[in-house]
């Protein structure tokens, strides 16, 4: 059984306890986890705040810092093929998509690096002729960044990229769930050569470790990708220290085909939505809004599409779809299934476990067809591979049907008819709008969520500017002394 080790201080340790983890695609452990305890979790933040304003950090130029984030890149990207391969162990995730993924993640890292000296404070025209006034961008501070299992480098890379950029320094903490990609990741901050204490990587309990990490009175930042339960406890959490929180959460995005829109590349972005990383991804296109006259044509052709997908080992290249992460994912995805059934759902294919997978945590493709938005399957996310179809007339009734939901993530519209196109941008209330595709992400774009999707955006230039706090300078140019000491200039 192989065993992985948390990185507190530029140092490899165990933690205070251990925990297995297991192979979703048998069920049984496969690897000895590191659990961080509270005095692990207090060594880490105490690093990251000294590394803060020591010379061989705060000492760095921006230029400097660029170079360290690049060479992190580089080193992402040669170590691609192993971090895929042990993030498909532990997660499930298809190593078809793994590796693809984790080599593009190397561009965000590059991406950073060149931003790293290109953001600037700024001089201010104020109203009084005898004063020089300039704002000076500082770093925040500690940051403490919280990832979930899935996609898990691409998701600690939107955070490393900007706040090591902007000169701070950060304890991340990977899931319980599936957290060995990240603890295999912090030997390539090592190697990069970032010095002790400005990036720790650990991984433990939400009581043990997230509590206390979230709510330690050094962190100053607070940067969650998660579900919105968990958010609001650690908004709870900094309460105290008055962290500054994003919070990238949940959705229940909505893909909405309109009867112009064309049937091949329809029914291609719905399967990429829903049934890609087996369902488990923030932006799953899970709920799918029909024009009436293209509904019969792309149900029959999505079902179709739906029973051919090739389930097997994650590790196999042919495979298409593999395991839930977790066999609690698993658990409620079917239990969900059959609520949405009971309550009136028609299930069109899927909603079981498929046969000759073991112990594995298996789910198979599912469409469900839905009279109404008022079905569990239609208003709750479930982390899992199962599409909600629902029918419309009317773009008035497409963009009520899209917008009643606690979610605002994503949204998929699919149609020629460009100035509709431009009608739903703009009615349509989500953080990211894809117009005749889907899934589609870059460094240089901004991604968050509206409602319950969370606070904030990550991504893109303006990111730096968040791992940042301005400090005014005035500098007076008169010799004179100053006026009158009790008055407000």
């Amino acid at each position: 059984m192989q065993r992985f080790l948390q990185y507190i201080n530029g140092v490899f340790e165990e933690g205070a306890s251990s925990f297995e983890s297991l192979d979703p695609a048998s069920g049984q452990p496969w690897a000895l986890m590191p659990a961080a305890g509270p005095a692990d979790v207090d060594r880490a933040v105490r690093a990251a705040h000294d590394a803060l304003h020591a010379p061989a950090w705060a000492g760095l130029t921006a230029s400097a810092r660029g170079g360290l984030l690049r060479r992190l890149g580089d080193l992402l990207s040669e170590a691609a093929p192993r971090l895929a391969a042990l993030e498909t162990r532990d997660t499930g995730k298809i190593i078809r998509e793994t590796g693809g993924q984790i080599a593009y993640i190397a561009q965000y890292y590059h991406y950073y690096a060149g931003l790293a000296d290109k953001f600037a404070g700024q001089h201010v025209p104020v109203d009084k002729p005898d004063m020089e006034v300039f704002l000076r961008r500082e770093p925040i501070g500690v940051v403490a960044a919280l990832v979930p299992w899935n996609s898990q480098l691409f998701l600690s890379a939107v955070k490393l990229g900007p706040a090591l950029a902007a000169g701070c320094t950060v304890v991340l903490k990977a899931a319980e769930d599936a957290p060995a990609p990240l603890l295999e990741f912090a030997r390539l901050v090592h190697e990069a050569g970032f010095p002790p204490g400005v990036v720790n990587i650990i991984t433990g309990t939400g009581a043990d470790c997230g509590q206390v990490l979230t709510s330690h009175p050094l962190v100053a930042r607070v940067a969650f990708t998660g579900g919105p339960e968990t958010a609001r406890h650690i908004v709870r959490n900094t309460a105290d220290n008055l962290a500054y929180v994003t919070l990238e959460l949940g959705g229940k995005s909505p893909v909405i085909a309109f009867a112009d829109a064309d049937l091949d590349n329809v029914c291609n972005a719905v399967i990429s939505g829903i049934f890609a990383a087996s369902g488990q991804s923030c932006v799953a296109g899970s709920r799918l809004l029909v024009q009436r006259p293209l509904l019969a044509p792309l149900l029959a052709r999505l079902c179709e599409k739906a029973a051919a997908i090739r389930i097997g080992a994650p590790d196999d290249t042919g495979t298409q779809m593999g395991p839930l992460a977790t066999r609690r994912q698993q658990s409620r995805a079917l239990a969900l299934v059959r609520e949405s059934v009971a309550q009136g759902a028609q299930l069109l294919c899927g909603g079981s476990v498929p046969d000759g997978f073991g112990g594995g945590f298996y789910f198979a493709p599912t469409i469900l067809y839905c009279e109404n938005s008022d079905l569990p399957c239609v208003r709750e996310e479930f982390f899992a591979p199962v599409l909600s179809v629902l029918a419309f007339d009317t773009e008035e009734e497409a963009i009520a049907i899209a917008n009643d939901s606690k979610f605002g993530l994503a949204a998929g519209v699919f149609t020629r008819d460009l100035a509709r196109a431009h009608r739903l941008v703009r009615s349509v209330r989500a953080g990211v709008v894809w117009v005749n595709t889907y899934r589609a992400i870059s460094p240089m774009v901004p991604f968050g969520g509206f409602g319950e999707s969370g606070l904030g955006r990550e991504g893109g230039a303006e990111a730096i500017l968040d791992y940042t706090r301005t400090k005014s300078v005035w500098l007076n140019l008169s010799d004179a002394p100053l006026p009158d000491p009790f008055v407000m200039r």
